[in-house]
């Protein structure tokens, strides 16, 4: 294809987590340095497979367009030697060559060229060095006697323009690689040596090599495959997205194979035997119609082995799983809370204490909240006690992953209620903006507690996110504490932080911050938390600046549920909202101006007798009449309702201003 051009670097293994922003960052870099040096294009695509990066790009044209340079040298009347240096600097023999212009101060030498346009081959071998030396790597790596780094050991760069190889080489400071047209297929099904042309051949020929090129089609085909081979038990493969692109990412010749997973480790919990299978196997877990977890599992090879790759995947799944029993055995002959006493030699922070002193200290604060949320503080104590336990056990040491699923399966094989153990194994969420909230309200205190209890300690001693520094998440604590408190009306956050610090007290060092500072600065950490959650579910910004304009102490519950109605109520198509706002303005507007010009407060109530013009009279006896349902709606926290009964009051607001002289 005309004015194609190819570029593949090709190197040993690239990790798996690594290879979708590398292949953004090399398309990005790529097409920069090609619109930097004047090579515009019309389309670029790039691929990544774990041996490879490509990128094809269309229409990039065979030299750089010629340009005009002017550059401003001295004065007309300057020493030669200031004229010989001007000059030298622009490659010009005489002053004759220059032209002069009139400017505001006065007459200058200025000196006009023509740059020719450099051929595209001549640049491309610089932009390929560049982009090497540039490319992000979170990790790198030397090799060799080479001084420069990437990711992994690189073998071959393929850079073919318009159908022919770009001849010229890189150094990687004691090797050099040549760029050419060879690539290589798959490493054990044939890694010949392949000449390419454009892309399309590319393509077809790594194909033919045991190379699918495309990261969207690699997924697609591993996904179908699976599918297919899980289909042929019966079966179906368990939704894993993440793992999915992980495996998709560590092999470039996909091939599904099935086995089987011996029938004495089926009594191990599924979560455990997914996880063993899942992160440091990378197989694929398979279930039964009902939903459980099914005796098989799929391993995605990368290469074609058949039997003898499936039964020694078998083997290897069979050590780790006698591994993870002998734990899960061995973690039952003790009580949960006989593993928790192992939390009194693990610091929690230095200046912090254990995590022993940290759990005793949140099972009090989640009793506290317990109680005023009306739920079971006794459960609450319970559960908070034990949720850190599971930590001390064998099989969480070995899956940190497993940390409260254990807790839980060990809680409920202690006579634990239902209630505590799910609490245990929920306290840990949520663990992102979009991660689920736990389903108990245990759960929620348990979990509000654990995090409001770091979030006081870090903050009394001074530790807080600084700009993108946040080393111990507490942005992602705070979040998730605004999301645990989003249902409970009842509570307010200030009181939480002052029972925390009242727990805390006699640990501090005395350069701590007092209570009512930590109250303060958790306060407006909080908000610009709580301000920018808001904004991301669509929530307006004026709206949430409106209502915290006038919220005082209220608990985030109620908050949140007057924003939302405001939000809702301002853009209901019937104009209502509008309506609300021009009422209350027109009558509060009047009142604040009256009240500064006479320095007095006009908030005492209405006396009817001094009433005697209609419109005044129906505007009072229609304000009366919604008094009662408005605050009874306020009661409800019913906002947008009680809203509407006071826009219905627009017709006898508007009547009262245009009928009756207010200041007489």
């Amino acid at each position: 294809m005309n004015n194609e051009l190819l570029i593949e670097l090709f190197s040993e293994e690239i990790p798996a987590r690594m290879q979708h922003q590398a292949v953004d960052d090399f398309k990005r870099l790529v097409t920069k340095k090609l619109q930097t040096n004047s090579l515009e294009y019309s389309s670029a695509q790039a691929f990544v497979t774990p041996r490879r990066l490509a990128l094809v790009v269309k229409d990039v044209p065979p030299r750089q367009p010629d340009r005009i340079e002017e550059k401003k040298g001295p004065r007309i009347d300057a020493q030669d030697k200031a004229i010989q240096g001007f000059l030298k600097s622009v490659g010009l023999e005489s002053i004759k060559q220059c032209e002069k212009r009139e400017l505001d101060k006065g007459s200058f030498w200025f000196a006009t060229q023509e740059i020719k346009g450099k051929a595209t081959q001549e640049i491309l071998p610089l932009i390929i060095d560049e982009v090497i030396g540039e490319l992000p790597w979170p990790k790198s790596m030397r090799w060799g006697k080479n001084n420069r780094t990437w990711v992994r050991p690189l073998h071959s760069i393929v850079c073919v323009y318009n159908g022919k190889p770009v001849d010229d080489k890189i150094s990687l400071g004691h090797d050099e690689i040549h760029l050419s047209n060879i690539t290589y297929g798959h490493r054990f099904l044939k890694p010949d040596a392949i000449e390419v042309t454009n892309f399309a051949d590319y393509q077809k020929q790594l194909q033919k090599a045991y190379v699918v090129l495309d990261h969207t089609q690699r997924r697609a085909l591993i996904q179908q495959k699976i599918d297919e081979l899980a289909k042929t038990k019966n079966l179906t493969v368990r939704h894993d997205s993440s793992l999915l692109e992980e495996v998709t990412g560590l092999v470039e010749w996909p091939v599904p194979m099935m086995g089987k997973i011996d029938q004495k480790f089926m009594e191990l919990p599924p979560e455990v035997l997914i996880t063993s299978m899942r992160v440091h196997q990378k197989y694929f877990a398979l279930e039964n119609p009902q939903g459980s977890l099914a005796p098989y599992f799929i391993v995605v090879a990368n290469i074609e082995g058949g039997e003898i790759v499936a039964d020694g995947n078998e083997r290897v799944l069979k050590a780790r799983l006698s591994d993870a029993k002998f734990f899960y055995d061995q973690d039952r002959k003790k009580s949960l809370a006989e593993h928790g006493k192992g939390l009194e030699h693990t610091v929690f922070h230095a200046q912090l204490g254990t995590m022993s002193e940290k759990v005793i200290r949140f099972s009090k604060l989640a009793q506290f909240v317990a109680e005023i949320i009306g739920t079971d503080s006794k459960l609450a104590a319970r559960a908070s006690a034990l949720c850190k336990a599971d930590l001390m056990t064998e099989m969480v040491y070995e899956f940190p992953e497993l940390q409260g699923i254990m807790g839980r399966y060990y809680a409920l094989h202690d006579g634990e209620s239902a209630e505590v153990a799910l609490a245990i194994e929920e306290h840990y969420l949520p663990q992102g903006p979009e991660n689920p909230l736990p389903r108990s309200d245990i759960g929620k205190v348990v979990a509000l507690a654990d995090r409001i209890d770091t979030l006081v300690g870090f903050f009394a001693i001074g530790i807080k996110p600084t700009g993108s520094k946040d080393p111990y998440a507490l942005r992602r604590a705070a979040l998730g504490a605004i999301r645990l408190v989003e249902e409970f009306t009842e509570l307010k956050l200030t009181d939480v932080f002052a029972k925390a610090y009242d727990l805390y007290v006699k640990l501090f060092p005395k350069k701590a911050l007092s209570k009512p500072e930590l109250i303060a600065e958790l306060q407006e950490f909080f908000l610009h938390r709580l301000k920018a959650y808001w904004r991301e579910q669509g929530l307006r910004h004026d709206h949430i600046a409106a209502i915290f304009a006038v919220s005082g102490d209220t608990p985030l519950a109620i908050l949140y549920q007057r924003v939302k109605a405001l939000d809702g109520f301002m853009a209901r198509p019937d104009a209502v909202g509008i309506n609300l706002l021009t009422a209350y303005r027109r009558a509060s507007n009047i009142v604040a101006i009256e009240e500064k010009k006479d320095k007095v407060s006009y908030d005492s109530p209405v006396d009817p007798k001094l009433l005697s013009e209609p419109a005044e009279l129906k505007l009072h006896k229609a304000l009366t009449a919604n008094l009662d349902m408005i605050n009874q709606s306020l009661m409800k926290l019913n906002f947008e309702q009680a809203m509407g009964y006071i826009a219905d009051l627009r017709p006898s607001i508007d009547e009262f201003f245009e009928t009756v002289t207010v200041n007489t």
